[in-house]
């Protein structure tokens, strides 16, 4: 081949990579590498505040400021073993779409929220929390509220709104709970429970399982919903209460993942050094392998064991049933607006079908995401019911924010 064929062909290729060049296995770690640093309260709410409803009730609650013209107050409701917290992303969405605020709530047992009977949770029980809280923050005159609640809090905003305990419910949507599916799914639920790890040994710890599990999708949402349900076992806190870490604690946690190969995705897959016993754990280390001996001394044992649960969820199994027994009439023969969001089409029940079919409320579904779908989704979410809103006159919107019309 001439010279002036190869000049010709080289100014027909495409350009060569730079210097420096990246390979694939560099670019997958880079794009697998997360950071887990919790996040902060105030980044998504105006205020949070403490309400004492009697002597035997104290609740937490976060808002955010209120909006430039009219607009409803956002009651919204955890689920279970979930606290106030999990909302955050959401709040900060639907509140840039729409004129509102966002009121969340630590229910009985949950965050910060104080009782002198955190077992009992019972839909009654609970609803009666939230009516009588709703009453004490609002004593001349009940705003507009409209109802959101996700899982278990769900179920109890059916429930409560079927009491009737406050004025002015103008809505509900309900967040991936489903009579049906839910009753069927109360069987597992003890074994589901066991297998959650019991401790974690920080916060950024915590956050990790919490992604890695499949629990939360969105690793930004997980950084500020994840402390909110843990506990320090040294104070018997919320977790919330030693943000924000110490740098040193941050760069401690970033070192002692839960998992021993930080890059692992399952618990199937497990480093395994060169050889057994001691002498192959030096072999690996001294070879650089990303080998951890596991946890056997009492000392590291109580060590990892700094966080745990704030709430046993095993002990409610006695109210499950309550909680979502009938939940499906109940929901239907409401006379409110409502809507449903489901993670899933196949969630939906006999009953919840025949209503949806007659057009007795507004459904839909959001692919790509998990039971958290407020987490999973803030921004979908949030434009869901924004759209709800505007639609059925509730809300103004906000900025340039466009409704879309519903789908499946």
């Amino acid at each position: 081949m001439s010279s002036l064929q190869r000049t010709m062909l080289k100014g027909k290729l495409p350009p060569t990579i730079p210097s420096g060049r990246i390979g694939r296995a560099d670019s997958f770690k880079k794009s697998r590498i997360r950071d887990y640093k919790p996040g902060m309260w105030n980044e998504f709410f105006a205020e949070k505040e403490d309400v004492t409803v009697d002597e035997q009730r104290t609740f937490r609650v976060y808002r955010t400021k209120k909006p430039e013209k009219p607009g409803p107050v956002l009651l919204l409701l955890h689920g279970g073993g979930y606290s106030a917290l999990t909302w955050a992303h959401f709040c900060s969405e639907v509140t840039s779409m729409i004129h509102c605020q966002c009121l969340c709530i630590d229910l009985r047992g949950h965050g910060d929220s104080k009782v002198d009977d955190e077992d009992d949770l019972s839909a009654d029980t609970i609803s009666k929390d939230i009516g009588d809280l709703i009453l004490k923050l609002y004593p001349e005159e009940v705003p507009q509220l409209f109802l959101v609640g996700h899982s278990m809090g769900g179920a109890i905003a059916v429930h409560f709104a079927s009491m009737s305990l406050v004025p002015n419910l103008i809505g509900i949507t309900v967040i991936d709970v489903v009579e049906g599916t839910a009753m069927e799914a109360l069987a597992s639920m003890q074994s589901f429970l066991r297998s959650r790890p019991k401790y974690f040994q920080s916060i950024p710890n915590a956050i990790e399982w919490c992604i890695r599990s499949g629990q939360v999708r969105n690793v930004d949402s997980a950084k500020v919903s994840m402390p909110g349900q843990i506990i320090n076992c040294t104070t018997n806190k919320l977790a919330t209460n030693d943000l924000p870490l110490p740098d040193d604690v941050l760069e401690e946690a970033h070192h002692n993942s839960m998992f021993p190969n930080p890059f692992s995705i399952s618990e199937d897959e497990e480093v395994s050094p060169p050889g057994d016993g001691e002498e192959g754990i030096a072999e690996g280390l001294a070879a650089g392998t990303d080998f951890k001996k596991p946890v056997t001394t009492k000392e590291a044992t109580e060590a990892a064991r700094n966080y745990t649960w704030r709430i046993d969820l095993s002990k409610s199994e006695k109210y499950w049933v309550g909680w979502f027994s009938g939940l499906s009439d109940k929901f239907l023969n409401l006379r409110l607006p409502k809507q449903l969001l489901l993670a899933s089409i196949d969630g939906l029940d006999r009953t919840l079908t025949v209503g949806q079919m007659q057009g007795r409320f507004q459904m839909q579904v959001l692919a790509r995401c998990g039971h958290a779908v407020h987490e999973d989704r803030p921004h979908e979410v949030a434009e869901v019911i924004s759209g709800y809103l505007i639609r059925n006159r509730f809300a103004e919107a906000a900025s340039e924010f466009r409704s879309h019309m519903p789908s499946c």
